[in-house]
């Protein structure tokens, strides 16, 4: 592992008017659902050990064990208000009466309702950075983001971001109401946002926040198929890149980056990492990772990934991994950005 995994991490800035913020997140989907059993008491030590770190933009969505993650990070809010970037998404619908329906809301009385929902479960009176979660293509985007600008007016929500959209989406947001950053899954072996969001992030001064940059734990070699190595009710047992044929195909292409790692004394998750937070001088815009974590070694680990800077050589390297990936992110793409393209 890379040294100085206790040392604090450096900043960045969200967006041309948008919150400083440690140069990387935590992702805090998994403390609730969708990874398997959660020691409450470990995580909550995970959520103390980022803030000393370094580490200030804590990210959830009112979708996370529907509500109860939100809920989860409340007394954290609650005691670090001043010394945090608190993010909340809005868009994946989901019903406490029956857990398997789902429904993207764009409409501005949806997203009144919704903010007005997050606000309660995380105790706090203000949403630093407010995303919609996911794009319905059948609401104009000037009503959704409108409504998002309403909610700044109104002292609610602080800064706006969007999730899973493309260059042009991010373009006629912005135009509407300024935009601090956009969230999209991005990793050695997700790179459809270089198609055009990432270009138009940057021509617009807004921050990437890339989500899953560990490619859901895979990069880290933790399991090599999800159907035998995780347990049932896991997300990542129903995701094409993780299971059967395509799941090995995905493990062979680790190769190089333990040899990457190797070179730096690093992990797997660590070169990753480094790759991903290198996408800020390739591309020219700020770039905060949330990779997702429950255990505070995995902070460590994660936050001493920041102080790694590969070579043009490794980068080289690690460059044709993308393209040989097999299967993709989710079994329906439909509400992602690559089906808009």
């Amino acid at each position: 592992m890379a040294e100085d995994s206790g040392a604090r991490i450096g900043t960045e800035r969200l967006g041309r008017g948008g919150p400083v913020v440690g140069i990387q997140g935590l992702g805090c989907m998994g403390i609730s659902e969708f990874y398997g059993q959660t020691d409450e008491a470990g995580a909550r030590e995970t959520l103390e050990v980022a803030l000393d770190l370094g580490v200030t933009l804590y990210d959830t969505a009112d979708m996370y064990g529907i509500g109860a993650n939100e809920e989860f990070l409340a007394p954290f809010v609650k005691a670090h208000r001043d010394e945090i970037v608190l993010a909340t998404k809005f868009a994946n619908e989901r019903r406490p009466e029956d857990p398997s329906y789902r429904a993207i809301r764009n409409d501005p009385a949806y997203i009144r309702q919704a903010v007005e929902g997050s606000l309660r479960r995380l105790g706090t009176d203000v949403i630093d950075v407010y995303y919609m979660h996911r794009r319905d293509p059948k609401v104009p985007l000037s009503e959704s983001v409108g409504a998002m600008g309403e909610l700044v007016a109104a002292g609610k929500v602080r800064h706006l971001g969007l999730s899973e959209v493309t260059g042009a989406e991010l373009r006629e947001a912005h135009a509407v109401h300024p935009i601090a950053a956009i969230q999209s899954e991005w990793s050695l072996f997700s790179r459809d946002v270089e198609q055009s969001a990432v270009g138009a992030a940057a021509e617009l001064g807004i921050a990437f926040v890339p989500y899953s940059p560990l490619g859901r734990g895979f990069l880290t070699g933790a399991f090599q198929d999800a159907a035998g190595d995780l347990a049932p009710g896991d997300l990542r047992r129903a995701q094409p890149r993780f299971t059967g044929e395509n799941a090995a195909r995905n493990a062979a292409l680790l190769d190089p980056v333990r040899e990457v790692a190797a070179a730096h004394g690093a992990t797997l998750g660590q070169i990753a990492l480094a790759w991903v937070q290198q996408r800020a001088q390739v591309h020219g815009l700020p770039v905060v990772p949330i990779p997702g974590t429950r255990r505070a070694s995995r902070v460590r680990e994660n936050t001493a990934a920041t102080r790694i800077t590969l070579t043009d050589t490794e980068l080289a390297r690690l460059e044709p991994i993308a393209g040989q990936v097999a299967g993709t992110r989710y079994p329906d793409m439909s509400s992602t950005s690559a089906a808009r393209e």
